[in-house]
This record gives C-alpha cells, structure tokens and sequence, in this order.
C-alpha cells in the first residue's frame, strides 16, 4: 500500500503561484510514475477529474496543454515527493486538486493505483 498526502491548497488571486506537495509513504518501490489530477469541486464525478501533470521514475514529465508553459511537476526523491508549482494562476484553475501514483507507466484515471484525499485551490478573479 501507498499513503499520498497533498499539502499547499488554498486561495490565491488570478495572476498568483501556489506550489503544492505531495508526500508519499509506504511500499513506494513499486511506483513507476506520479500524477497530478484536478476536479472541479461542484462535480462529484471521480472519473471526470483532469490529467495536470506526470512525472516518470526516469524524471519525464508531460503537462495538460491547458497548464504548459504555467505548471512545473517535480520531485525530491530524498524526501519521497512530488510537487506541483503553478504560476500565472487564473481562476479556471480553481479545483481540488489529487495527488496519484500508479505502478505502471501508461498515464490515465484508470491506471492510478492510489490516491491522496486532495487539496483545494481556489482562484479569485
């Protein structure tokens, strides 16, 4: 098993930067491959939650087009975790936002093998 625990929501104005972190715990050394997701908070649908970013064991990492060139995946192998900075935040990009890890390195919501509880990004315009 593998705890994921998010940390660094909050509320930001539009133009800001939060950077959010994700500790992982446990059996991590089956883990190929870490995700950030994002659900709007009024939708209650789990499978409809966005792909952010990712980022591989061997240290790629893909964004959503919706968040290149704003978002930067990376991580602290030392301290097991994964971090998510977003500048130039607008308020589209208000959402709860998960932490994901997968065992296996083909991306998407079905293939994430646990999840953190998430934390709320909120932006004001």
């Amino acid at each position: 098993q593998v705890q994921l625990a998010e940390s660094g929501g909050g509320l930001v104005q539009a133009g800001g930067s939060l950077r959010l972190s994700c500790t992982a715990s446990g059996d991590l050394f089956s883990i190929k491959a870490m995700d950030w997701y994002r659900q709007d908070p009024e939708n209650e649908r789990d499978y409809e939650r966005e792909l952010v970013a990712s980022i591989i064991s061997g240290g790629d990492t893909t964004y959503a087009n919706f968040v290149k060139g704003r978002f930067t995946i990376s991580r602290d192998s030392a301290k097991n975790t994964v971090y998510l900075q977003m500048n130039s935040l607008k308020p589209e990009d208000t959402a709860v936002y998960y932490c994901a890890a997968r065992r296996g390195l083909v991306p998407g919501i079905g293939s994430v093998d646990f999840w953190g509880k998430g934390t709320l990004v909120t932006v004001s315009s």
